[in-house]
């Protein structure tokens, strides 16, 4: 294999808190071991029109503590074909780019593997999403900021359910993942979370009535993970209204909100040292795989299983929300 000169950046996909830590990391732990550094702007789109800058050092001075990423993000049609594969990778020679790193989720990561498996490039991920849905990481980048603004909305809306005594569907993102519903509803102290990984084994909704969640409260307050499987906020406010009309029900759909705001210290950390330990892997010679973090040590995931593996969720935490919901 040549050897590696110059390292192009980019992120794709939904944006997280904590993408600027990680380019900030990669930027810097790079021209420190040597390399030069290149910003793509707009993700796979970017590489396909040749938005490619050099980056140093002061170009990602005070921005650790910024949300969303200065690199952009953008959905690429084109890339995924032969034609923007070759365009991309024609770009890269063009500029001297030798390595990549991608920062973004798991339609990102399929991306770079596919990429990768049609041009001899090492590519390193980072795994960047809110969600916390790729195997092989306890954590994502974003995960822990997006929890924390979950929990601050529901705090307050807790306190206008109490005032009216009503039931709240409080949607929450994380696609067909559920962690974020599950862990969010115990940093609130919420009755429930509505999940898609136990929602074909139970009728979530149904259970929750019947084990007479409004005995002991006069306001409840339920965390849905948006999923067709779970129906959604909407889709579980219109039942209750059909099934159990006896209840006032309120949705509120958090959506964007949570994808914002300045990163806490935990994904500033995480994004750091994930962002340093790519350029590691990269000195070592790995290609193809995902910077993990595994009971708090770095780890190297190959694509296909941080890819095509399920997630599981931790059973221990739906009993603990179960206990602490009577």
């Amino acid at each position: 294999m040549a050897a590696i000169k110059t390292i192009g950046i980019l992120t794709s996909g939904g944006d997280a808190p904590g993408m600027n830590a990680a380019i900030r990391a990669v930027t810097r732990s790079a021209i420190f071991s040597g390399f030069k550094v290149k910003g793509i702007y707009r993700g796979y789109k970017g590489l396909i029109d040749d938005e490619i800058v050099d980056f140093h050092t002061q170009n990602v001075s005070n921005i650790i503590q910024q949300g969303g990423t200065i690199l952009k993000t953008a959905r690429s049609k084109e890339f995924p074909t032969p034609e923007g594969h070759q365009q991309a990778y024609d770009n890269m020679k063009k500029e001297g780019i030798d390595a990549l790193v991608v920062i973004g989720g798991d339609g990102s990561l399929t991306g770079a593997r596919q990429f990768a498996s049609e041009y001899d490039v090492p590519i390193i991920g980072l795994p960047g999403t809110i969600d916390n849905d790729l195997y092989g990481t306890d954590h994502t980048i974003g995960y822990d900021t997006a929890l924390n603004t979950i929990m601050w909305c529901v705090d307050r809306i807790r306190d206008t359910a109490t005032s009216h005594e009503r039931l709240f569907f409080i949607e929450v993102m994380g696609r067909n993942a559920g962690f974020l519903a599950l862990n969010g509803a115990i940093a609130s102290g919420a009755e429930a979370a509505i999940i898609p990984e136990i929602s074909t084994e139970v009728d979530q909704l149904a259970e929750l009535i019947q084990n007479g969640f409004r005995k002991t409260k006069n306001s409840s307050i339920v965390l849905v993970a948006e999923s067709p499987i779970t129906g959604g906020a909407m889709g579980l406010a219109e039942r209750v209204r059909k099934e159990y009309p006896q209840y006032d029900v309120r949705v509120t759909i958090l959506g964007h909100l949570q994808r914002g705001g300045s990163p806490t210290a935990q994904d500033r950390i995480l994004a750091s040292r994930m962002g340093s330990a790519a350029i590691d892997a990269l000195l070592e010679g790995q290609r193809n795989v995902m910077i993990g973090d595994a009971n708090d040590e770095i780890v190297y995931v190959p694509f296909s299983k941080a890819i095509k593996n399920d997630k599981p969720i931790d059973c221990d935490l739906l009993n603990i929300l179960r206990r602490l919901s009577i």
